[in-house]
């Protein structure tokens, strides 16, 4: 009996196998589109987010050689940008550079075996090319014309051969203005000769006058001018004095307002403080010390103070401690917060800024991203890529954002500024926030 069953069972297994196998079978289907979570485009295909949210706006502005009787000159370091309006956009440069083209690849023997330039694309920093020759921190500002012609090695560079004011460089054309299409429409040259190493330009959200303000930190001063330029209206700090009290500033470098005027300044590439005024620009208080970099975590201690940003509805003041690679946040008294470190290593931030949305973003001259942080150290996007190509970053030092959303950034190792528009489709949380709402918008 054992025998007879099993063929039986045998040949109804074979048969049951066959049909399955042989059963229609449903059509392939293909895989869950997956939507990214981080990508600026969230439906883009074969996106990079080389420029992130944004699309370059290229051929703006238009280059100073348009300039009649500039034809053979360009922009020098890019240090500032501020977006009165779309239509209106001030740009800070450390004067002009010479005009030319990219030079060819070139074997440099004379250096080493098999070393050739320019590498990655990359082959003048206007920063180190530009006016003045002195910028870092301790440099001596009284300096700043042998250190570039490159007779004294404050900046590591030494001749012979020596620059030449006028062929290498030229102080001319520091603040002009853009128009939406890239038109230079104005430029403040009769106050060129006031400064020395422009830093950073505002206008204060919370003054109806929209007063322009420019930080100079060779200079040791900070410049307050009408808005249409005709006018110097007030100094604070003493030109070309260093100091640490009322009415000096140890090479300053940017600021911020409160919304009742008081504003802060971060002072500075030398200096080891923040600086608070009243809106009259009367010295209210400082606070800061002498810090020990690179890995100073003591709360209030501080090297290189290079930016400053308020937010306007905690009253909260956010601090670039630089060369101690953190941001330290602390009341508008002074009084430490809470910080936290920036874990690049080593990282170099250039500046902060806070928009109507209260997040913190900055730039790292070390990785050349756009990083923006919440209020508490999470990092929440970051784009940016090494370059001097259209969209690329090499060196951000300013931005800013219009009442249309574009966002504007100054580059000192590029030497020029850029805009870049909203890309449709673009993630708003990926969007740096437009600026606190002006009274005067």
């Amino acid at each position: 009996m054992q025998k007879v069953l099993i063929p039986i069972v045998t040949f109804a297994l074979g048969v049951g196998v066959a049909m399955w196998a042989a059963r229609p079978q449903p059509a392939e289907q293909p895989a869950p589109a997956a939507r990214s979570a981080f990508a600026a485009i969230p439906d883009a295909i074969g996106s990079q987010d080389l420029t992130g949210p944004y699309e370059v706006v290229k051929g703006w502005p238009k280059d100073i050689s348009t300039l009649p009787g500039n034809e053979k000159w360009t922009y020098g370091a890019g240090e500032g940008v501020f977006a009165e309006s779309p239509n209106r956009v001030f740009m800070l440069f450390r004067g002009e550079l010479p005009k030319m083209d990219p030079p060819k690849a070139t074997l440099l023997p004379q250096l080493g075996p098999s070393i050739s330039f320019p590498v990655a694309g990359l082959w003048r920093d206007a920063t180190v090319a530009s006016l003045p020759g002195v910028g870092g921190t301790d440099q001596d500002t009284r300096k700043w014309l042998t250190a570039w012609e490159g007779k004294d090695d404050q900046i590591g560079i030494k001749g012979p051969p020596y620059r030449v004011l006028g062929v290498d460089a030229k102080w001319e054309n520091c603040l002009v203005i853009a128009d939406e299409q890239g038109n230079i429409i104005e430029s403040w040259t009769q106050w060129d000769k006031l400064m020395r190493r422009p830093h950073s330009v505002y206008i204060s959200p919370y003054d109806p006058e929209k007063h322009v303000w420019v930080v100079d930190d060779n200079m040791q001063t900070i410049y307050k001018f009408t808005n249409d330029g005709k006018q110097l209206v007030q100094t604070i700090g003493t030109p070309e004095q260093e100091g640490a009290d009322a009415t000096h500033f140890n090479r300053p470098t940017f600021m911020d307002w409160l919304p009742d005027g008081t504003f802060f300044v971060s002072d500075g590439y030398t200096g080891t403080r923040v600086a608070k005024f009243d809106k009259d620009g009367k010295f209210v208080k400082d606070w800061g010390i002498k810090g020990n970099p690179p890995n100073e975590d003591r709360p209030g201690y501080m090297n290189n103070v290079h930016g400053v940003a308020v937010d306007p509805v905690s009253r909260q003041v956010f601090v670039n401690d630089r060369n101690n690679h953190r941001i330290q946040v602390f009341d508008e008294e002074g009084t430490f917060i809470k910080a936290w470190r920036i874990d690049a290593d080593p990282s170099s931030l250039h500046l902060l800024y806070i928009g109507e949305d209260r997040n913190v973003w900055t730039f790292d001259r070390s990785t050349h991203k756009l990083l923006k942080y919440d209020q508490d150290g999470h990092l929440l996007y970051a784009w940016g890529t090494l370059g001097s190509f259209p969209g690329a970053l090499w060196g951000v030092h300013g931005m800013h954002v219009d009442q249309e959303g574009n966002l504007y950034v100054a580059e000192v190792d590029n030497g020029r500024v850029q805009k870049f528009r909203p890309k449709p489709g673009a993630n708003p949380d990926y969007l740096m926030a437009k600026p606190v709402k002006a009274v005067w918008q």
